[in-house]
């Protein structure tokens, strides 16, 4: 709109060159504008993957970070450290923790019991002060 402001007499004030002036295109790949309708998916389908079902099961597809590096091999589960199998295991929550006899517990859970506590005390503090 600002250009035919500028150029009022110069430029025809017919519907194209307002069209032209004033539509929002953006390039494409093949140089021309595409408009694509809300319900139309076009080209967003997954694309099928080209390694074989081999390399599939032997390899971690994906998971090479290095540039000239190779994707590492899947190895048996008796090659992995036992404490990989303990990871996802459900650890006690503080409250849970809280009901139980510190006396009676674990050296882990003893340890997770000290660490959450000072990190639920050290938010109420936080809180406290920065009410005041």
């Amino acid at each position: 709109m600002n250009l035919i402001r500028m150029f009022g007499d110069s430029i025809s004030r017919s519907k194209d060159v307002m069209r032209f002036v004033c539509q929002r295109t953006f390039a494409t790949a093949a140089g021309k504008a595409k408009k694509v309708g809300r319900g139309d998916g076009g080209n967003d389908a997954p694309k099928a993957s080209n390694l074989s079902k081999e390399i599939k099961s032997s390899m971690v597809v994906s998971a090479n970070t290095l540039k000239d590096g190779l994707d590492p091999k899947i190895l048996p589960n008796s090659d992995h450290p036992d404490y990989l199998w303990h990871l996802l295991d459900k650890r006690p929550a503080l409250s849970e923790l809280r009901r139980k006899n510190v006396e009676t517990l674990s050296f882990d859970d003893l340890k997770r019991f000290v660490k959450l506590d000072t990190r639920a005390r050290i938010k109420e503090n936080h809180s406290i002060k920065a009410k005041n």
